[in-house]
């Protein structure tokens, strides 16, 4: 027997088995992907790294999986040839009972009895109230999986809500019934979902939030990129604000380093590297947030060909945990969807600090030039640290800030 485990290089995530996508009895060949975990950040398949059997399942779907955790085994593959052999056997009541190789044709799976689902199967079709009869199935002999239930759910909440008539509608001056709404739906929570909550609410439950925010004029940076766009392209990054953003928070470490750290309950673990986390959306599924690993390392350009890579992979869904590893800081652009200011940002546990850009607009500022005082309008926005009160105070934290603006205030646009 050889055991399935959960790697071992899970960071700061609970993960959750979220379907099989082979079954008991199937023969396995060598990288042939074998389950699918899913944490608040990735979706990660586990393969196979030998051939065999699947001859146990320890973990069904929905259970947690903590790092070393045995998933399942893998026999020898002489066993599935033995395996073909075992017949249903029937219980007292007459009614098929499963065995490892048991098939179930597709057209009666939803009519079989409850244990030929499994028992996340049959959970899952509790909370969603799918009819099983509606599914078809695609584990091996047609099996209802908690895949197929999950797909199934995602496609009844997309259908449109029929309204009904007019007529049956109760007049506007009705009151509303206690504890009903009319014209709703109901969306099951996903596990990305859930999994964001319980991180924000963690997060929020046990470090203190403080909120500094200064003004930034992109003046300098907007400017430079201007001029440097093109020959960035030639070398295949696409310059974006965000790399400058990266680039300064670089520099704005030296200033205080201890906004790049993470706090646990006995120590503070200050980092030389600044590995920046950039929130990335997904539309009506939430964020990822991908890492630029060891961002002192690299030159604008580098940065740039690094962020672009990996939104393109975090866009397709093609990120994996080694993308999402390791961050000491990281950075939520929110200006992009409009805001001017979103206070407090939460903070990715353990880290210490997050930063926050609001939208970049045009506003009205006063600027001495040659000892007179005059009015501009020039690009300006907000930009947030919200820091952990328990390792840095008030000093550290606008000490960081002001070098952070200097840094793209002060951009050479020839560089």
């Amino acid at each position: 027997m050889s055991d399935i485990l959960v790697p071992f290089e899970q960071e700061g995530t609970k993960a959750t088995v979220r379907s099989w996508l082979k079954q008991v009895g199937d023969v396995i060949a060598v990288n042939d992907p074998l389950v699918e975990l899913e944490t608040d950040k990735v979706t990660q398949e586990i393969h196979a790294t030998e051939e065999g059997v699947l001859v146990e399942i320890l973990l069904e779907s929905d259970a947690e999986a903590v790092p070393g955790a045995v998933l399942g085994r893998l026999g020898p593959v002489q066993l599935a040839a033995e395996g073909e052999a075992e017949q249903p056997m029937a219980d007292t009541a007459g009614e098929p009972v499963e065995t490892a190789k048991m098939s179930v044709p597709r057209a009666v799976v939803s009519e079989a009895p409850a244990g030929a689902l499994s028992p996340s199967v049959r959970r899952a079709i509790t909370q969603t109230g799918i009819d099983p009869a509606t599914i078809a199935g695609t584990g091996r002999g047609g099996r209802i999986t908690r895949a197929d239930v999950d797909l199934a759910a995602e496609q009844s909440t997309a259908e449109p809500v029929v309204e009904a008539p007019a007529a049956a509608l109760p007049p506007l001056s009705a009151p509303a019934t206690p504890g009903t709404a009319g014209g709703g739906r109901t969306v099951p929570h996903d596990r990305m979902r859930l999994a964001i909550a319980q991180n924000m609410l963690n997060s929020v439950t046990v470090a203190p939030h403080v909120t500094a925010v200064f003004e930034c004029d992109f003046s300098a940076i907007m400017e430079h990129r201007r001029r440097q766009k093109a020959v960035f392209e030639q070398q295949g990054a696409n310059l974006t604000f965000t790399a400058y953003l990266i680039a300064a928070s670089v520099q704005a470490m030296r200033a205080a380093p201890t906004i790049n750290s993470r706090w646990y309950d006995d120590r503070l673990e200050i980092y030389d590297d600044v590995s920046v986390g950039v929130g990335t959306a997904l539309g009506e599924k939430g964020l990822v947030v991908p890492i630029v690993a060891r961002a002192q390392e690299l030159s604008l350009l580098g940065i740039a060909l690094r962020l672009g890579d990996l939104t393109r992979r975090a866009r397709d869904n093609r990120l994996t945990p080694t993308d999402m590893r390791g961050g000491t800081f990281t950075i939520s652009n929110h200006g992009v969807s409009g805001s001017l200011l979103a206070t407090p940002i939460i903070i990715s546990q353990p880290q210490s600090a997050i930063l926050g850009v609001g939208k970049l607009e045009k506003r009205v500022v006063a600027r001495e030039i040659d000892g007179v005082d005059t009015i501009q309008i020039r690009p300006m926005c907000y930009v947030s640290l919200t820091i952990d009160h328990r390792v840095v105070d008030g000093h550290q934290t606008n000490a960081w800030l002001s070098r952070f603006v200097e840094v793209l205030e002060g951009w050479p646009v020839e560089a």
